[in-house]
């Protein structure tokens, strides 16, 4: 089901890996990833999230502050029962890992460009077929796909419209305005609003939204080491000055925070 990144052709097993009928070969790293990001592709040394933010964002979500984005995330998936799914921009597996759970009959695809990332999420789930790949060339063929995830990823829409089958769907999760409204107040003097349903001027022809829905709660942060894991995954680890980070990692006391996120599903035509 794979194709080479390099000139599109199908990749079939070979050794420790794949290869096309060009010969271009590709190993399985020993914790079962497939690499598919060609040199020629990258744009640094090591794309993506970093070993640290990688971390950072496992153990936050390990925690379960996020559990009930990933529970909606899977009851959403199910619902819709496909053949085959993929996970685009999938981080270190854990929604991955909560959408195969709810899936367990269908085959389930995960890419990121971090290999730092990928290799912690092989140890979610080794069912899956984890990829270190582009989600510009994503090395699936076309109409492949009858359901695509992209949570809080980057997305490239006509790579996405080519991978889905008609019918099949793509669901975005991404955040609200009021998303961590609370420490974006304490971090800048000026909170940024921004249009909620701004993507959708992103979607190309022949995907229409389907169904849309906002999930909201309240997060209490107990300790510091979870509030420094939000910043670290999050633009606002770097944005924000030190001394406004150090105030809302040493907060006195719990820290509340509003989750607000918001689901869109987008059917091919």
């Amino acid at each position: 089901m794979l194709t080479c990144p390099i000139c599109a052709a199908p990749l079939a097993n070979a050794d420790n890996g794949v290869a096309c009928p060009a010969n271009h070969r590709f190993d399985r790293a020993r914790q079962g990833y497939l690499n598919l990001l060609p040199v020629q592709h990258k744009n640094s040394r090591e794309p993506g999230d970093n070993q640290a933010m990688v971390e950072a964002r496992r153990r936050f979500l390990d925690a379960g502050h996020y559990a009930p984005v990933a529970r909606r995330l899977a009851e959403l998936a199910a619902e819709r029962a496909p053949g085959r799914w993929l996970d685009i921009g999938c981080g270190e597996g854990y929604y991955t890992a909560q959408i195969a759970e709810a899936l367990p009959k269908a085959d389930g695809y995960a890419l990121d460009i971090s290999r730092e990332a990928i290799k912690r999420a092989c140890r979610r789930d080794s069912s899956l077929t984890w990829l270190v790949a582009s989600m510009a060339r994503i090395p699936l063929p076309d109409a492949s796909c009858q359901f695509l995830a992209s949570v809080f990823s980057p997305l490239d829409w006509l790579e996405a419209r080519r991978l889905l089958t008609p019918g099949g769907g793509l669901m975005r999760v991404g955040p609200t305005s009021g998303h961590l409204m609370e420490m974006r107040q304490k971090l800048y003097d000026e909170v940024r609003d921004y249009a909620d349903d701004k993507h959708l001027a992103l979607v190309p022809e022949g995907m229409e939204l389907a169904h849309s829905e906002t999930l909201t709660y309240t997060l209490k942060l107990i300790d510091s080491q979870s509030r420094a894991d939000l910043l670290a995954m999050t633009p606002h680890g770097w944005r924000a000055s030190a001394e406004r980070r150090a105030a809302v990692i040493d907060y006195p006391g719990p820290f509340k925070v509003t989750v607000s996120m918001r689901y869109d599903y987008f059917v091919l035509q």
